[in-house]
């Protein structure tokens, strides 16, 4: 790695997820924040006022990036000569959003994102980079479509996947068969706080628009393989996944019960989890958590709010581990959502590709 830092945009920085990415990369050894974009409603002013009000981290605003000038999003040429990738979570209908990217990509921009936009799409890796590294292959793919010699598209998983799909991971060698999962996710996945949603203040809402859905197809990219033209989704295990929203600030907890083809052991799953290393971790990634896996033997751990900062918020927890009468095992498995599941994620996507060169300087 040049000691050079490279050059980033974060595009939809006044939302939660891009307040995040600013707080993440803030002091980071790699990146240096050097363009925000917004909307053009947020464009022109300095960043420290286009969130006034509507910061909703705990920590202060960056200091570096209070001053900035928020820029359009959509002023694609002008920012991608400024920078040499971007982080994309703005807040756009998914065709806009899948426009949007296209273009920076096409303006030689990689773009590294957390919306959904092009998660389905074939050639675009969608990334845990524990799990599926390899995956960044078929960006070869992808430029050959596009055009293009150094842009591209990578995109990052739902967060509400990122505590048992990690989870399942190290125990693919068994053959799991079939997954039923419960998630009860924060408000801040919906992008509210308490202020700002106080509805949600002693109550569940047992529904959250497409993430079921999301649940259940995008593991199934994931753990698939490059065929063709692009990544062929994995047909097991057939997952079954229900999706509450719950009254918790930050933090995705997941009740899995999971059947495999040859059931091992509990000491074998607890093996594998405390074994398991990623390709971020063997490579000591910047934002890369060690471990990776946490598991807890107390009944009633993990929590929400004493775990879900574990490993600086990119730690996957679990507990619970035990046997069940329908299915195999069952536990619960936690992760931060907007950490891991959302800005986290991307950014060590971003180390990842930019350690094996698929993202560079101009």
């Amino acid at each position: 790695m040049s000691q050079k830092k490279l050059r980033v945009g974060v595009l939809g920085a006044t939302g939660m997820v891009g307040q995040r990415f600013l707080a993440l990369l803030e002091n980071h050894p790699w990146y240096d924040v050097a363009v925000l974009g917004a909307s053009a409603n947020s464009a022109g002013q300095k960043y420290q006022d286009a969130v006034k009000g509507r910061w909703a981290l705990k920590t202060a605003i960056p200091a570096a990036t209070a001053s900035l000038t928020v820029r359009n999003a959509s002023d694609v040429k002008a920012i991608a000569g400024e920078v040499d990738f971007v982080f994309c979570a703005v807040d756009m209908t998914k065709e806009e959003t899948a426009k949007l990217e296209e273009d920076y990509a096409r303006a030689e921009t990689p773009v590294v994102s957390n919306n959904s936009a092009h998660r389905g799409t074939a050639d675009v890796p969608m990334m845990v980079p524990e799990i599926n590294p390899e995956h960044a292959e078929v960006i070869a793919l992808q430029r050959k479509r596009l055009g293009t010699t150094r842009g591209f598209i990578a995109v990052k998983p739902n967060c509400s996947i990122q505590s048992y799909v990690p989870a399942i991971h190290p125990l693919m060698k068994f053959g799991p068969k079939r997954l039923a999962v419960c998630t009860y996710q924060a408000i801040s996945g919906a992008g509210k706080t308490f202020e700002t949603w106080p509805e949600m203040v002693d109550n569940l809402i047992p529904f959250i628009k497409g993430e079921e859905e999301k649940s259940e197809k995008e593991p199934m990219k994931i753990w698939g393989r490059i065929e063709g033209a692009g990544i062929v989704a994995a047909q097991d295990p057939v997952i079954s996944a229900q999706c509450i929203r719950v009254p918790a600030s930050d933090g995705h907890m997941a009740a899995v019960f999971v059947s495999f083809e040859r059931k091992p052991s509990r000491e074998e799953i607890l093996g594998l989890w405390k074994e398991f290393k990623g390709r971020p971790q063997q490579l000591g990634l910047p934002s890369a958590p060690s471990p990776f896996l946490q598991y807890f033997e107390e009944d009633n751990r993990p929590q929400t709010r004493l775990d879900r900062d574990a490993g600086n918020g990119m730690a996957v927890t679990i507990g619970r581990l035990r046997g069940d009468a329908a299915y195999d095992f069952r536990f619960v498995a936690l992760s931060h959502n907007t950490v891991r599941g959302a800005a986290g994620g991307a950014v060590l996507t971003a180390e990842l590709l930019t350690k094996d060169g698929w993202i560079t300087a101009k």
